[in-house]
Formats: C-alpha cells, sequence, structure tokens
C-alpha cells in the first residue's frame, strides 16, 4: 500500500529527468500510472464488500507514537477508486487538452504528486500521517492552480486557496495533537474504540471546533467558500480533478471518517446541518447569476459539498446512505461537466454562456456526455442521480429538527442546481450555430472519450444501482458505524412523497432553465452585493491589518538596537520578577561560596571600573577599549576557577571584536553624543534591578543542590563511547555534534558574505547610490 502511495512522488521525480519525452506523444503514457493503481486497489472490492478491513503498518517515529499507518475500509475504498480512475481520465484528457504545451511535464509532476497525497490521505490511519499528506494536498493544489504563473489571476486564486485550505492545515493538526492528549494515540483505529470517552471529555467541543475548522477551510463551506471558484483560473484538468472529484472532498471524508469518533452530540450535528444548509442554498442561488462555465460548476461544487456536509449532520442510516451514493453522483456527473467545457473552452476559445449555442452540430459526441451528465446533475431518471437524489430527499423527510424547513432547503438547493446542470450541459448544444463558432474544430477522441464515459456510467449505475450497492455503498456505510445489511439500492421505489418532491424538482428546475437566461446584466446585478462578500471583507481585513501591522513594526521594530534590549530586558525582568516576588523567598546558602581572594577582589575591581567607564565616556574607541578590559577580566575569573578552555575562548572572541570595532570606528566621529539625562537614568535603573536580579538567581542557585546525573554520564562515557579524554570537547563534538555542525556552517555562511563584502568593487556611480 505504500508502495500504491509513493508511485505518484516517484513519478513526478522521474518527470524531473526525463519529462522531455512526455511533452510530445509519450504524454499519454503517464496515464498508465493512475490506471495500474487503479486495477491495484480493485481487486480489493471482493475483500472489503465481506467485511474486511486491509491494515499495513510501517515504523516512522515510534518514540512520539507515529507511525505509516495506512487501513483500506470501505470509505477509504470508494476515495481510492475516484481517486485512481478519474485521475486517469483526466491524464488521458490531459494529454491532448495541453498537447505542446512546453511545461506539459511539469503539469504530469504536479498531478502525480497530488494523487499520491490524496492517496496517503484517505489511507491514513494516523493522525500525524493524515496531516503530512493533508498539507502536501494542499501545497500540490497551489502549483496546479497556479500553473499559468504568467497570469497575475492565476498567481492570486493559488495564493488564496493555499492560505484558506493552509489555515485548515493547522487546526488539523492542533486537533491530532489535542485527540492524541485525550485518548493517549494518534491511531483513528484507536479512536474508534474511544469514542464515547472522548465526546465526554471536557476538551470535547475544542476538538470539534478544530476539525470543523479543517473540514469546512478545504471543502469550501460558507463563509470559506471563496477560493473554489477563484481556483477556476487553473486549467480544466485541474479544476475536473480536484475540484469536483478528489482535494474538496478530503473535508467531506474527513467528517466521514471522524462520525463515529466526534458525532452524536448536538455540536457536531447542529453545526453541520446549519453550515451544510447554508452553503448548499447560498451556492445554489448563486449558480443563477453567473455566466461563465467554470463559474457555474464551481459555485454548484460548493452547494453540492454543503449537501453533503448537511447529510453527515444527521448521522443516519438514511443520510450517511445518501451522502455516499451522492458522493458517486456528484464525481460522475461534475467530472462530465467540467470536461465538456473544457472541450468548449479548447474548441471555441471561450466558456462564456451567453455566447454559446448549437455546438452538438459540430461535437455531437461532447454533446451527448454533456446531456447525461445534465441529466444526472438533475437527477432525472434512469440516472444514478435520480436514485441519489431520492435518497437525500428521504433522509431529509426523517429529519428529527425542522423537518419542514430542511425540506424545502434541500428541493429548492437540487431546483437550482438542475438549472445549473442544464445551463452547463445543454444550453452550450442546443438552438442555432451563432456564426463565429461554424468554424469551430472537433475535438479528438482523447478529449470527448473521458466524459461520454463518465456520462453513461451515470446512466448504466442509475439503472443497475446494485452494481455499487454490494461493493462500495455498504462496506462505506458500515465504515461509518452504521448496520447496512439491509441495504437494498432500487431505481424505482414507487409512488410516494419522496417522488413527488423528485417530480417538484424536476418540473420547478426545467421552468427556470427556460425562464431565467444568464445574462451580464443578471452578473452584474449580483456584483453590487460584493462589498458585503465574505471573500471582500476578507480583504479588507486583511488591508487593515497590514496598516496594524506597519504601525506595530514601526513603534517596536523601529531601528534602534538599544530599544530592542531595553525591550528584552524589561520584559525579563516584569516576568522573572514577578515569580521571584510572588514566592516571597530567596534561600543563599552561604556555606557553598568561598572565601574570596585578593586576586578575585582586584579582578572585580577592575570589571566595575571598565563598566563605568563604557558608560561615561565621550570617545567611541575608548568605549570600545573599555569594553575590552571587561571582557578580559572575564577571562581571569574564568581562570581562577578552573576553565581555561572557556578563558581561551572569551579571550580571543574579546580581542577580535576589539580589532574589528577599532577597525570599523575609527572613520566615525570622535565623540559620542550621549542621550538626555532621564534616558541615562532610566537606562541605569533597569540595568541595575536586572543585574541585581540576575544576581539573586545565581546565589539562589547555589542553595540547589547539584545533580550531577548528566555531568557523571558525560564523564563516564567520553572515553568509552567517544574515546576522548576532554570531556568538554567530546560533548561538543560527540555526544552534540549536529549543534555543532550547524554552529560551523553559520558561521562559514557569515564568513563567506563578510568575505564577499570586503572583495567587493563597486562602480564611483554605484557607491554614491548606495550611500
Amino acid at each position: 500500500m505504500l508502495t500504491a502511495i509513493l508511485t505518484g512522488f516517484l513519478f513526478a521525480i522521474f518527470l524531473v529527468f526525463a519529462g522531455k519525452f512526455f511533452r510530445g506523444k509519450l504524454a499519454i503514457l503517464s496515464s498508465l500510472i493512475p490506471l495500474g493503481l487503479f486495477i491495484y486497489f480493485i481487486r480489493f472490492i471482493g475483500e472489503i464488500a465481506n467485511g474486511e478491513i486491509i491494515t499495513r503498518t510501517y515504523s516512522w517515529i515510534p518514540s512520539f507514537n507515529v507511525d505509516l499507518s495506512f487501513k483500506l475500509d470501505g470509505l477509504s475504498m470508494l476515495f481510492t477508486l475516484m481517486i485512481t480512475g478519474i485521475g486517469f481520465l483526466v491524464f488521458l484528457y490531459t494529454s491532448s487538452y495541453l498537447k505542446g504545451h512546453k511545461y506539459l511535464d511539469r503539469f504530469y509532476g504536479y498531478l502525480g504528486l497530488f494523487m499520491a497525497a490524496m492517496l496517503g490521505l484517505v489511507l491514513s490511519d494516523n493522525m500525524i500521517t493524515l496531516f503530512t499528506f493533508w498539507e502536501l494536498t494542499s501545497i500540490s493544489s497551489f502549483f496546479l492552480i497556479g500553473f499559468n504563473n504568467d497570469s497575475e489571476a492565476s498567481r492570486k486564486s493559488a495564493m488564496t486557496a493555499l492560505g484558506i485550505t493552509g489555515i485548515g492545515g493547522l487546526l488539523l493538526l492542533a486537533a491530532a495533537l489535542l485527540l492524541n492528549y485525550i485518548s493517549g494515540t494518534y491511531s483513528i483505529s484507536e479512536m474508534l474504540t474511544m469514542g464515547e470517552a472522548i465526546r465526554s471529555n471536557q476538551l470535547y467541543p475544542l476538538a470539534v471546533i478544530l476539525i470543523f475548522g479543517a473540514a469546512f477551510t478545504k471543502s469550501a463551506q460558507f463563509p470559506f467558500h471563496f477560493w473554489l471558484p477563484g481556483a477556476m483560473k487553473a486549467p480544466t484538468p485541474v479544476s475536473t480533478y480536484l475540484h469536483s472529484a478528489t482535494m474538496v472532498k478530503a473535508g467531506i471524508y474527513l467528517l466521514m471518517r471522524f462520525s463515529p469518533i466526534l458525532g452524536g452530540e448536538d455540536i457536531w450535528s447542529y453545526t453541520l446541518i446549519i453550515v451544510g444548509a447554508i452553503t448548499m442554498l447560498y451556492s445554489a442561488i448563486h449558480t443563477i447569476f453567473r455566466t461563465d462555465l467554470k463559474g457555474v460548476l464551481a459555485y454548484s461544487t460548493i452547494s453540492a459539498l454543503g449537501i453533503l456536509v448537511f447529510l453527515i449532520g444527521f448521522g443516519t442510516e438514511e443520510a450517511y446512505l445518501a451522502a455516499a451514493v451522492f458522493i458517486i453522483v456528484h464525481a460522475l456527473y461534475k467530472a462530465t461537466l467540467f470536461l465538456v467545457t473544457g472541450i468548449i473552452d479548447h474548441q471555441t476559445h471561450t466558456r462564456d454562456v451567453t455566447r454559446l449555442s448549437g455546438l452538438f452540430k459540430i461535437m455531437p459526441l461532447v454533446g451527448v456526455a454533456a446531456i447525461l451528465g445534465a441529466i444526472s446533475s438533475g437527477g432525472i431518471p434512469p440516472s444514478i442521480g435520480f436514485v441519489g437524489k431520492e435518497l437525500i430527499y428521504e433522509s431529509t423527510s426523517k429529519a428529527e429538527w425542522m423537518v419542514i424547513l430542511m425540506v424545502i432547503a434541500i428541493v429548492s438547493t437540487k431546483i437550482l442546481l438542475l438549472y445549473a446542470g442544464f445551463v452547463a450541459g445543454i444550453k452550450p448544444f442546443t438552438g442555432k450555430l451563432p456564426e463565429n463558432l461554424q468554424n469551430t474544430k472537433k475535438p479528438g477522441i482523447i478529449l470527448w472519450a473521458p466524459p461520454l464515459l463518465l456520462g453513461a456510467l451515470g446512466i448504466v449505475l442509475g439503472i443497475a444501482p446494485f452494481l455499487i450497492e454490494g461493493a462500495l455503498i455498504k462496506p462505506l456505510v458500515t465504515a461509518m458505524g452504521v448496520d447496512a445489511s439491509e441495504i437494498h439500492l432500487a431505481l424505482w421505489h414507487g409512488f410516494n412523497e419522496v417522488l413527488l418532491l423528485s417530480a417538484i424538482t424536476i418540473g420547478i428546475g426545467t421552468a427556470l432553465y427556460f425562464l431565467i437566461k444568464p445574462s451580464a446584466k443578471l452578473e452584474n446585478g449580483i456584483a453590487k452585493l460584493d462589498a458585503i462578500a465574505p471573500e471582500n471583507l476578507l480583504w479588507k481585513f486583511n488591508g487593515g491589518f497590514k496598516i496594524f501591522s506597519q504601525y506595530w513594526t514601526r513603534f517596536f521594530q523601529n531601528g534602534y538596537l538599544r530599544n530592542y534590549i531595553s525591550t528584552i530586558i524589561l520584559f525579563t525582568v516584569g516576568v522573572v520578577g514577578y515569580i521571584m516576588l510572588r514566592d516571597g523567598r530567596f534561600e543563599i546558602d552561604y556555606m557553598r561560596l568561598t572565601e574570596t581572594t585578593i586576586s578575585e577582589i582586584v579582578v572585580t575591581l577592575v570589571l566595575i571600573a571598565g563598566c563605568i567607564y563604557t558608560v561615561f565616556t565621550r570617545s567611541r574607541l575608548a568605549a570600545v577599549v573599555a569594553m575590552g578590559v571587561i571582557g578580559w577580566s572575564i577571562c581571569l575569573i574564568f581562570v581562577f576557577y578552573s576553565a581555561p578552555d572557556l578563558a581561551m575562548t572569551q579571550f580571543s572572541i574579546d580581542t577580535l571584536t576589539v580589532i574589528l570595532f577599532v577597525l570599523v570606528l575609527y572613520k566615525l566621529p570622535r565623540y559620542l553624543k550621549l542621550s538626555d539625562y532621564k534616558t541615562r537614568i532610566r537606562d541605569g535603573v533597569l540595568s541595575t534591578v536586572f543585574g541585581v536580579m540576575i544576581a539573586m538567581i545565581a546565589l539562589e542557585v547555589l542553595a540547589v543542590p547539584a545533580n550531577t546525573e548528566i555531568g557523571d554520564y558525560y564523564a563516564e562515557k567520553a572515553y568509552i563511547a567517544a574515546h576522548g579524554k576532554n570531556v568538554v570537547n567530546v560533548i561538543l563534538v560527540d555526544f552534540r555534534g549536529a549543534d555543532t555542525m550547524i554552529e560551523i556552517s553559520v558561521l562559514s555562511i557569515a564568513a563567506l558574505g563578510v568575505f564577499g563584502l570586503m572583495k567587493l568593487r563597486l562602480r564611483k556611480s554605484e557607491r554614491r547610490h548606495y550611500d
């Protein structure tokens, strides 16, 4: 299973070296990667259908209880087949859609990374592993959305998507740490056995909020939805793969995976129902006001995601069944319509639905695929969309909370989604062909075959839903902790109130299609409300935060080192001093203090004199020399207390510092301009308080019995394990070798920078510029 996940990463690495071979006719071979993975995973359908769960565990960070744990059950099975199955068609489609593109190999690399990350996400059984792949999907989608990086709009959309989903990733990490604190494990399977204990914990509401934050940002729930329409700046294969079948459903997967663990409580159910209802209705209404085909599909995608969140919130067997079927329904018809939109854009160079009609005469097979997708989108029999819609209505009609309002909301949403599906799938192909499109070329088979296959599959599964009943639906519902033995899918359930709701949906939705024509007037009308749209409110907040940050930076990061040091010292005095005063006790063990010698008194007096002279002298060079005297005095103290290595280091650093300062400062003015009287008093008081506090802490430390365990360990192991007689050197080179190596690297880099500045030779004009 790990090999299957790594295949996508290895493919991306392979393209770094052999990418040029995949920019031409060989590009189609890249589709063999997802096809092979699809065949690999489909082999497990029989085992999963029989109730088996396939697990694989690889040790990763055992000290932190983090393993590469993977689980293939009914829930992950459905998602892996969507990721690889639709991935195969997208890879195939891309070979023709981006044919001849100079960065086609790079695009395939990003697709491979994303596919591998999504597989890792849905198969992970460890929350840290899940988080890792979750973030990889955000990063890879950033590159895919911003693939046309010469476009400012694409770059902005990619940054927005990364920002929103990145916040969700941080919340998911926080949720993982919190759930580990509650349950004592990162294993999702182990958490499933502790659901009741987790829900009864006082931190349960916080864990739910964090999971919601991750899921809502990833699956574009209101008010975080706006990143998804903006992501439509990406090439159509990206929109098809990421925003209809895979990435945006990662949040749905997260909610479904954690429903048995966190579900069942009011905060879980009511939040999901309310957020889902607002998202699905709000986004469905937006489809009326869009003229860009991808814009229509983007908002209908958000609406469909809202329906899934809405259903998960109910938490019943009927709702889980409806959600399971609708995931398949949406993946099939939305991928179909996105691919058809890409063909239209590729052949006609426009996605403006007001300028498109009559294309059936030029591309009939594409028109068939689009119509099949629209039928499934609208829930019209005999499509699988009709089966899914009936299940949604049935589960909603059994709601225990505001059932009438819930039914009205879901029916209204489905009516608008039928309208959106007809606009995207039927309108461009019916009516009279405009003159400017008369010379439109027919697409090749590689372009029209994938959407036609997906559209036909939506009809086949509607006529024969038993094909997915036992293989996919029942195992998924079982994975969510519900008995699925009585589940039976059928196209016809007889005459009942659910069928009546379906008829109302089809009738009103069709009427809307003929009554409301997409127009620039409608789009401009909704644009007047952009000022209060969540996206613009966020950008206004960002603008205000930027202004605040500028004032904050100017106040604290004002360029004066003395102010930085004063702030740090003041903060330290405040915090440490408060703790010391709160405890109210200072223990000084005078018996541990050694007798003062005349040499120590002399050195101390010299040190004090150096400090006083440094503070009050008006000469820069004199201050530097006095600071050198202070450093050498400290060297002597180290010598007195048998630390020659420290003394040597201190002596070298102080000597070098004095020399460097003299070389730099001899060209500066001879005298210092001392600060005003009040500032000097302030700094003097602050430094005195800080010095006294440090002295008291040092004296109090002496009263604490020394723990020699660590020192004894190093002393014992220095010669035996590291074969060194100097314990300090052994610690630096062997026991703390990584730290020392990093410090040496930093010094080397700094030395290279200094060397470069010393060798820099500027022209006179350049010198004046930098001066």
